[in-house]
């Protein structure tokens, strides 16, 4: 189901910003100039290419290639700047918004050539982006500007990495569309307190801290915690549990200032210096993070517990997939993470009421056909409760046998011999009758079924029966009937 999920969002979903929520679209340049030319006329407006956008410089070689293009005009900083008046000079080390006035245009039929023209000059030096500046409303309007892309872009200028929508995209196992944090797992490993100080009656001397301890409290790290005992006044001979919730923090997560580590070396000679102390956690995942030995690895992830990644929520998709959405006009719009957590009764009904435009149901229909046929085959083998998004190894192996056999009846084979052992386990009676449909649907379609079964509904619902008997194990072995559900009754 994922596969064809993964090509309808592609087709039909909606890119939004992660950031601000706004949606965000492409358009042709011959759409921009239709929307323009939509408002009233005698409308007066600018067209603008946005140059730069909050980057630090001062360019003079711009201003000076934009003049020798043949613009006359420049909107920097919100300011007008006429190109042909002295060099222009930007602080170096501020950020600078930087506008090309292309043209000055007011509304009307005659003006679509000239129009088409200057938005694609406004594309071509903006990379795709332009801006509309209708002179004649308030700076402080917000609709003074209006702001049109070729490419996906958001309304408002925030920074996005998304190309043309694919169903890989939507892949977690492909880094189109993983999340960045945790490689698309959706889990990561995070250090655990309580594993890094499992017994919190042991002072720092005893070695409280496991993580710095193996048969005895590394010499390094003691004298450490010492120099931070005597900076922060506390005993490292007290029970870790008996320290303050600071001095605990501290010891778990570090402090900026540099503590001084004085001590006498093997020759009795007393050296000193000064070091960060990083904290037991930040060295922790430090040292996961950049050890290539999986002795390491596995010694150091004992201090920790998989978690669900922070950044994706679990999804295990990067944030700019996570914000193409579909929308259904009464539960809301959803993304492909959240449409996959639903169980697929819930899923089905989502999916059969969706807010499309004509185009997107034009596009996406024969792939929603696919996806609700899935549907059914699950919902028909009595796996509506399950989500779409179940880990395969969590599924007990009845419900594993009843997907397989959903699998089947979608590939609509013939003539095929089944061996079903108890297909029915762990099924609630009253979705027993949909599983023997399902079976009796196969054998319709030309095959045949040889079901291991304990179930009286279903082995009235056999064309054959072999009863095997008269006992369990060694007491039994023959064959007592073979024949109709009549003769074994």
């Amino acid at each position: 189901v994922y596969d064809y999920l993964r090509l309808f969002f592609a087709r039909a979903g909606r890119p939004h910003c992660p950031v601000c929520h706004e949606p965000i679209a492409r358009q042709t340049p011959q759409q921009i100039v239709d929307r323009l030319l939509e408002m009233p006329e005698g409308t007066r407006f600018q067209v603008l290419a946005p140059m730069i956008r909050g980057r630090k410089g001062e360019y003079t070689e711009l201003f000076r290639q934009l003049q020798q293009d043949g613009y006359s005009r420049t909107i920097v900083d919100g300011e007008v700047h006429l190109l042909a008046d002295e060099p222009y000079k930007l602080a170096k080390q501020k950020k600078h918004t930087i506008d090309v006035v292309v043209d000055r245009l007011q509304v009307k039929a005659s003006m679509h050539q000239r129009l088409t023209e200057s938005v694609e000059t406004a594309l071509g030096l903006a990379d795709g982006l332009v801006i509309a500046d209708f002179v004649d409303l308030p700076d402080d309007d917000q609709h003074r500007t209006r702001r049109f892309s070729e490419k996906l872009a958001c309304p408002n200028d925030h920074p996005l990495a998304i190309d043309e929508l694919e169903p890989r995209s939507f892949s977690f196992n492909a880094p189109f569309g993983a999340c960045p944090e945790c490689h698309g797992l959706g889990t990561r490993m995070e250090v655990d307190p309580e594993l890094v100080v499992p017994d919190p009656s042991k002072s720092l001397a005893e070695g409280a801290i496991q993580a710095w301890s193996y048969n005895q409290v590394s010499e390094y790290f003691l004298r450490i915690m010492e120099a931070l005992a005597d900076d922060l006044g506390f005993d490292i001979n007290t029970p870790y549990g008996d320290l303050t919730d600071d001095v605990q923090r501290i010891l778990m997560h570090g402090q900026p200032d540099k503590v001084h580590v004085s001590y006498k070396n093997r020759y009795g000679r007393t050296r000193s210096y000064y070091t960060a102390f990083e904290g037991a956690i930040a060295f922790l995942e430090r040292r996961h993070a950049e050890t290539e030995s999986d002795t390491n690895r596995e010694r150091l992830e004992g201090f920790m517990r998989e978690v669900p990644c922070g950044e994706c929520g679990g999804s295990r998709l990067k944030p700019v997939i996570r914000a193409v959405l579909i929308n259904h006009p009464t539960l809301g719009p959803k993304n492909i993470a959240e449409v996959s957590n639903l169980s697929i009764r819930e899923a089905a009904e989502y999916l059969a009421d969706l807010e499309l435009s004509d185009r997107e149901r034009q596009i996406g229909e024969r792939v929603l056909k696919e996806i609700h046929e899935r549907l059914r085959f699950l919902l028909d083998v009595g796996l509506d409760y399950l989500s779409l998004d179940r880990a395969a190894g969590s599924l007990s192996g009845g419900e594993a046998q009843r997907i397989r056999l959903a699998t089947q009846i979608g590939a609509g084979l013939v003539g095929v011999l089944y061996v079903l052992d108890e297909p029915s386990i762990g099924l609630h009676q009253r979705d027993n009758h949909r599983l023997i449909e399902t079976l009796v649907r196969l054998r319709d379609l030309g095959n045949t079924l040889i079901v291991v079964e304990h179930d009286e509904d279903t082995i009235r619902a056999s064309d054959w029966v072999v009863d095997i008997g008269p006992g369990a194990g060694e007491h039994g072995g023959n064959v007592i009937v073979s024949g109709s559900v009549d003769e074994l009754l």
